[in-house]
Formats: structure tokens, C-alpha cells, sequence
């Protein structure tokens, strides 16, 4: 059993770690500017060009291969820089690719952090894959899932010790915005902030959306005329979800907005009404949160993730996947009552507050850092959440 009182290698954080995973995704750039402003030396290992936005205290190093065959050719390498490098453990990001390039680089300790779709998607794809993704986590000293619902999807795959280590909203740059005194014929405006790829549900909060105007063009047609839906993002569903718009007579009422940068997500959500998430599934919810960080009411879908991060009837609403009808009924309870969306949004804001903030969420992953030495210095493995 890990403890401080009969180890004393978890009394404090690791001076040198390692990342290894895509230095060019939000999530590594965060997770490694935030452990280096906690004034860990961090190297990122990287199949993937960095990101700009990488700190200049994080050292990079580069692969020199692409992915997805990176992940097994350039095991000698990565081999070869840890050795160099000596950190006290790395953090393999990702169960799937990054993972096999960690186990077959056979660097340890490690902490194995699943992000999603390497444990809902991947696996499944064939025999194969599943044996992969399974080797992988039995390799890992310790397995970091985001969520308690993953965590059950990883010990179905293969039964491990598991840290809960979720992603983290910066509650300073996702605010409530002061908003002016709506005109009584301003928009009320609908958004989402996500991959248009079918496991997101776009096109059923595309059909949620035609119900909500519909009921409103006949009980409050002065409201129907008001509302709009934003949807941003970018993905291989696009044609299709335009056609679909098309299809069901809200083109006029439905902007594709397209990707943005991370940095431009608050900016965006400050300008909506409400927040919808309706996925069939997905294992986080980052933009949800973000959304509640910003004092902005959700309808989120039961799948895994989603529901997970939302108060049910207090931060936002929780509906079935699926089902239009159901999403629209709380849509449209929303839309005609502005004062539960300002007593939602007050209690999203709390709700991050409490849960969900990033150096909540470092302290997490330092503490599963700390569980990862403990592992290995004692060769025992704890009991998974």
C-alpha cells in the first residue's frame, strides 16, 4: 500500500519528468506549461511539431518520425533520450499510440494517461487493437484516466491501478462576461463547440433545434423569431450536418462557424445562451465546463463524460442520447425562462470553482505522479477507483 508512512518517495513531487505525446495538442501544451511553472523540469517527447504555445521552460525533443509508424520506429529513440535525459518518470499521453511507443521504448515508471477515444474508439476497432491498447495499460506502472466513467471502460479492457486525473478549466480566463440588458428582440443564442464527426451528436442537436423552433413558432412565435444556433468546429460530418440544416429548414437560422483556436473559446461562449452537448459519446467535457466557467447554462447528453461534470437540474440539464424530443423540451424550458438560466449559470461558475479548476486539476496529476514512484519503488499496485 502506498502511503507516506511506509514510503517516503510520495512526500514529494518529482524534480524531471517526461512527457511523452503530441507537443502540437492543447492538452500536452497545458499539462506541460503547468507542471513547468510548478517548477518541475519537463521534457516533451514528440512524434508531432509543437505547438507555439509550448513554454520556453518545457525542453522539446523531436522523434524524428511521423505518426502512426513513429509509434514503433522510433522506440530506439525515445530509448535513447530517456537515458540521456534521466527524468524520475514518464507520462505517456494517449493508451493507444503514445502509449505502445512508451512500452516499447520500456522506460519505467510510468503513468499511462488516457485521453478518450484510445479507450472508447480504438479498442474496438478489431482483436488486435484491443490487445494493444491492453498490453499497453498492463504495462504502465499506474493508468491517469479524466473521468470515473473511463475508468470503468479501462478496467473492462484491463483491470490496473487507476488515478482519476481530469482536465482542468482556467477559471481566470473563462469568466462570465458582464453582458448589457438584452433587447427585447436581441437573439437568444444556441451553441455548441465541438468535432462535427457523428460521435458528437451535432446532428441530433440539429433536430433538437427544429422541435424548439417549431413549439415556439406556435406557443411564443416573438421568441421563435430570436433564436439562432452557432455550432463551431470543424470535421468530416460538415457537408452532411449543412445538408442536414438544409434539409430541416433552419439554414437561415444555423451558422457553421468552423474551427477556433482555444484562445478564442471564451470569447465565443461569452456570446451564447445557452450551451448544448449532445454526444453519443465521449469520456470528458472540457467545453462543457468551459462553458459553466463562464456562467453559461448546459443541456448535456447522459453519455459517459458529459454527464459526469454537470449538476443535473442545477448546473444544467442532463437528457438521454439520443433523443431529440427530450433535448428540446429542456432547450425550450431554458429559452422561456431567463431567470433558471441566470440560477444555472451562477451555479456552473460554482460548480468549476469547486470541482474543476486547473491547479486543482495539477495537484491531481502531481499526486498520481507521486503514486506512480510509490508503485514502482514498492513494486505493489493499489486498488483502481
Amino acid at each position: 500500500m502506498c502511503n507516506s508512512a511506509n514510503n517516503s518517495s510520495i512526500s514529494r513531487n518529482p524534480r524531471r519528468v517526461a512527457l511523452l505525446g503530441a507537443a502540437n495538442s492543447i492538452h500536452t501544451i497545458r499539462w506541460a506549461n503547468g507542471l513547468a511553472e510548478r517548477g518541475i523540469e519537463v521534457h516533451v517527447l514528440t512524434l508531432h511539431a509543437p505547438g507555439r504555445d509550448l513554454s520556453p521552460q518545457v525542453h522539446v525533443h523531436r522523434l524524428g518520425c511521423r505518426a502512426p509508424l513513429g509509434y514503433v520506429l522510433a522506440a530506439s529513440r525515445a530509448r535513447r533520450l530517456l537515458a540521456q535525459i534521466q527524468p524520475e518518470l514518464l507520462n505517456a499521453h494517449y493508451a493507444s499510440g503514445y502509449g505502445l511507443l512508451a512500452r516499447l521504448a520500456g522506460f519505467g515508471p510510468t503513468l499511462l494517461s488516457a485521453w478518450g477515444s484510445d479507450i472508447y474508439q480504438f479498442p474496438h476497432k478489431s482483436k488486435l487493437h484491443r490487445r494493444i491498447v491492453a498490453d499497453n495499460l498492463r504495462f504502465a506502472t499506474l493508468v491517469g484516466s479524466t473521468s470515473h466513467a473511463m475508468a470503468r471502460r479501462i478496467e473492462a479492457i484491463q483491470p490496473v491501478p487507476i488515478a482519476i486525473t481530469p482536465f482542468g478549466i482556467d477559471h481566470a480566463l473563462f469568466f462570465p462576461c458582464a453582458r448589457p440588458a438584452s433587447a427585447k428582440d436581441a437573439p437568444i443564442v444556441i451553441g455548441a463547440i465541438k468535432a462535427l464527426e457523428h460521435q458528437y451528436g451535432i446532428d441530433t442537436l440539429l433536430r433538437a433545434f427544429q422541435i424548439v423552433v417549431s413549439q415556439l413558432d406556435r406557443s411564443h412565435p416573438e421568441v421563435a423569431r430570436r433564436l439562432e444556433l452557432r455550432i463551431y468546429g470543424k470535421g468530416s460530418q460538415r457537408k452532411k450536418l449543412k445538408k442536414l440544416a438544409c434539409d430541416l429548414q433552419l439554414d437561415e437560422r444555423v451558422v457553421f462557424a468552423g474551427f477556433i483556436p482555444h484562445a478564442k473559446v471564451p470569447e465565443a461562449l461569452a456570446n451564447l445562451d445557452i450551451y448544448v452537448a449532445l454526444s453519443r459519446q465521449d469520456s470528458f467535457g472540457v467545453a462543457i465546463l468551459e462553458a459553466s466557467s463562464c456562467g453559461v447554462p448546459v443541456v448535456v447528453s447522459d453519455a459517459d463524460g458529459p454527464a459526469e461534470v454537470v449538476a443535473d437540474n442545477e448546473s444544467g440539464f442532463i437528457v438521454p442520447v439520443d433523443d431529440p424530443g427530450f433535448a428540446a423540451a429542456r432547450i425550450v424550458d431554458l429559452v422561456l425562462n431567463p431567470e433558471r438560466r441566470a440560477q444555472m449559470a451562477a451555479r456552473g461558475r460554482e460548480h468549476v470553482l469547486q470541482h474543476y479548476t486547473w491547479d486543482h486539476s495539477l495537484d491531481l496529476m502531481l499526486e498520481a505522479y507521486r503514486k506512480t514512484l510509490c508503485l514502482a519503488h514498492s513494486g505493489t499496485r493499489s486498488p483502481s477507483p
